[in-house]
């Protein structure tokens, strides 16, 4: 444990934006990847996690609301923010410049405010054109590079696994079930999440 962390005891906040995955829509065990990846998550710290999910929204709608929403949860203490942003975008007809920009506006509102920020990319999905969708998620990922902020890639590891396209087979090509958010999970734990919290990970 880093010395930061050792000396830092209290409630931490952190408020999770983004479309329906962040409610774990269609997990029947009702935990979603944000449940998971709370569950797996030990800290000295007490962890309070606020998932505010808005089904297919945009990053248009969601910089538009993040602030708000978030200011009713965040409290005295450590604040933080992750941000999920779907693939709505290319079912909407934003541009790729578009995208990007909103979610800097995002993280560089966020960063004034010195909220520290992580952002998971937008999984593959049947009824979204891979190729544009891969588009997308490199975008992102440029934009959160660009400000080191952690960007977790989920469509490439995803794309041509079994499982999360057995899950998609099994919703419509739309979210995962159980199986597909435990794989989102492990992504996000093994790719700078503890790091992001300043916490140890367990073995």
């Amino acid at each position: 444990m880093s010395a930061h962390a050792a000396e830092r005891t209290g409630r931490r906040r952190i408020c999770v934006v983004g479309d329906e995955l962040v409610a774990g829509i269609g997990d029947a065990r009702g935990l979603g990847w944000t449940g998971r990846v709370a569950a797996r998550t030990r800290s000295e710290d007490v962890l309070e996690y606020y998932p505010l999910a808005v089904p297919d929204e945009t990053t248009t709608a969601l910089s538009a609301r993040w602030e708000s929403e978030c200011n009713r949860r965040f409290g005295a203490g450590e604040n933080r923010l992750v941000v999920a942003p779907g693939s709505a975008d290319l079912r909407h007809g934003l541009s790729l410049a578009r995208s990007r920009l909103n979610l800097a506006n995002v993280l560089d509102d966020a960063a004034a405010r010195q909220i520290p920020a992580f952002v998971l990319g937008p999984p593959p999905r049947t009824d979204t054109d891979g190729a544009a969708l891969a588009e997308l998620s490199t975008a992102f990922s440029d934009v959160c590079s660009r400000r080191r902020v952690p960007y977790v890639e989920t469509y490439s590891p995803l794309a041509n696994h079994e499982q999360w396209l057995a899950d998609l087979a099994s919703t419509g090509g739309t979210h995962p079930e159980q199986a597909g958010y435990g794989l989102l999970t492990w992504l996000i734990l093994h790719n700078g999440w503890h790091d992001w919290l300043d916490i140890p990970q367990d073995d």
